[in-house]
């Protein structure tokens, strides 16, 4: 399994009455990790548009364990942990960057759809892969 991070400062702006942030806000958090992601491998929004589709975000059931405020720096963790004709299921962990202590944890399902009709159909074999080839070459290093 390929492990993504990514660093985000959370932004007043992101506050709830509460001072902390809006737990509507971290599934912006997720799409933004899942696509950092996605671009790392070069799978880059021109690359969809060439093979004429897109992952959208079908479904998410996130947990809020502790807040964060704003100025927090945030360290997104995302993998994929299966995928599959249509579908991605994506796993995700959200802590203080440098602290163990996890404030979120999340899975979604990505579902890759056509750019024009908006169905789902399979995900291309580029992209499975760009995926997977990743995926084994680091599972390779870690024996």
């Amino acid at each position: 399994m390929q492990i993504f991070k990514t660093l985000l400062r959370v932004r007043h702006y992101e506050m709830d009455a509460l001072g902390h942030v809006n737990n509507a806000v971290y599934q912006n958090y997720l799409e933004q990790a899942a696509i950092e992601h996605s671009e790392h491998l070069g799978l880059t929004f021109d690359v969809y548009r060439e093979v004429g589709g897109v992952f959208v975000m079908r479904r998410v059931e996130i947990d809020y364990l502790r807040p964060a405020v704003a100025g927090d720096t945030l360290e997104v963790t995302t993998w994929v942990k299966e995928m599959r004709g249509t579908r991605v299921y994506r796993q995700y962990e959200i802590r203080k960057q440098n602290q163990e202590d996890l404030l979120v944890t999340a899975e979604a399902l990505w579902v890759w759809v056509d750019a024009k009709t908006m169905r789902p159909r399979p995900i291309p074999d580029m992209l499975l892969e760009k995926f997977l080839q990743i995926r084994t070459s680091v599972d390779r290093k870690d024996f």
